[in-house]
């Protein structure tokens, strides 16, 4: 079978760029290891969520798929307060002129509404329960085996993830690491409302994030120590909820746990190269971040955006979308972003755990600054909720074409 664009990987990155590139008349296949399509959301919400930027939002909304995910599982978040013992900085959306931040939704109601989308695309085929074994790239097309079944396109996408198989098989390396941390996530209810606030304490251990749900509920990340993570996650109800509130200084009152604790490791990774002859990386398979300021998904998206604008631009003008030259105007558009992203989220986690009292006051000297200084702080604000910086026309708000 032959397509015009091949994508593995048909997660929330993987499953948004299919709907980006079918919406332009293009065939589409989406290769998927799981034979399950997304459940809807049900009355208990997944462990896992997202807080999506305004420049997210726009995405989805251009591309018809905000409108599917149920209104009552969008969270607002309008505010952030981050801390920690030498002091402390808020952020406010008024403050910048915009209602919102951005929004904490469950990446379950967002996959759900993704492929609702899809499904309206009769040019976009699912290839469930199937895995890419053999790739081969030839002089105008790629070869795609899945099994007994063979894919031809000119252009094959993996964004299938950190152990992505598109990757290996075009022989793409990485640098990557582990932060020798692991986040634990669980909702949990809390004495006092959330006000729409997103609410960060930094520890000697890592930070501990409180994301304010739609149900009133708040949905929290804990990065730490493998050790205090496996010791949190062994915990019943009653006792996680002590040690969250005791750790979060009681600043939402009393902490009860709505589900059990669960984590995961944290590492970084980023490919050396985005592109080649016939293949672009995109989401985790080319980067992964530290979750501290909830960017992964949101990079991604933009890499789905920025990806599917440089296909619509070439295939508009006529040229081949899977060329390196057409390609790397992809890679330069994303890879500089991503990898400062990395350096920054990297750097703020170093700064926050190291115990020097020089670093200490360096800590406190850029929390008052940044509070005490309304242009920074705004532009901190507009650049980490997509108001501004170099985004796709999608990200804007509308679809378009990237110059050259």
């Amino acid at each position: 079978m032959r397509y015009d664009v091949i994508v593995v990987g048909g997660g929330l990155v993987g499953a948004t760029l299919a709907v980006a590139v079918g919406a332009m008349g293009l065939r589409v296949a989406v290769v998927e290891r799981s034979g399950v399509p997304a459940a809807a959301p049900g009355p208990v919400y997944g462990a896992r969520v997202s807080a999506l930027t305004v420049a997210s939002e726009r995405i989805l909304r251009a591309l018809g798929v905000w409108s599917s995910i149920p209104a009552e599982r969008i969270g607002p978040m309008r505010e952030m307060h981050v801390w920690e013992r030498t002091g402390e900085v808020h952020f406010d959306s008024a403050e910048i002129g915009e209602p919102v931040l951005g929004h904490i939704i469950e990446n379950q109601a967002v996959q759900w509404a993704v492929e609702r989308r899809i499904e309206a695309l009769p040019n976009i085929e699912w290839c469930r329960a199937e895995e890419l074994t053999e790739l081969a790239i030839g002089d105008g097309e790629a070869q795609a085996r899945l099994g007994a079944r063979h894919l031809r396109a000119p252009l094959v996408v993996g964004a299938d993830g950190a152990s992505s198989r598109v990757r290996e098989l075009a022989g793409i390396e990485v640098s990557e690491g582990g932060y020798d941390q692991e986040a634990v996530v669980a909702e949990v209810r809390t004495a006092l409302p959330h006000r729409e606030t997103a609410w960060q304490r930094f520890l000697p251990t890592g930070p501990l994030a409180f994301l304010p749900l739609s149900n009133g509920h708040s949905s929290i990340v804990w990065s730490t120590t493998p050790g205090h993570a496996a010791e949190l996650c062994a915990l019943d109800a009653a006792e996680f909820g002590l040690e969250v509130a005791d750790a979060f200084e009681w600043t939402l009152g009393a902490v009860t746990a709505r589900s059990a604790g669960v984590s995961f490791a944290l590492r970084h990774l980023h490919a050396r190269t985005y592109v080649c002859d016939r293949v672009a990386l995109a989401g985790d398979a080319a980067h992964i971040v530290h979750p501290l300021a909830g960017q992964g998904v949101n990079l991604g998206l933009l890499d789905a955006a920025a990806l599917s604008e440089v296909i619509g631009r070439a295939h508009g003008l006529g040229r081949d979308i899977g060329t390196r030259a057409t390609l790397r105007r992809y890679e330069r558009w994303r890879r500089g972003h991503n990898a400062l992203m990395q350096a920054v989220l990297g750097g703020f986690r170093h700064v926050f755990s190291n115990p020097s009292a020089a670093v200490r006051l360096l800590r406190q000297s850029g929390f008052a600054l940044t509070d005490r200084l309304p242009p920074l702080k705004a532009g901190f604000m507009r650049f980490a909720s997509g108001f501004s910086g170099d985004l796709p026309a999608l990200a804007r708000g509308a679809p378009g074409e990237r110059g050259s």
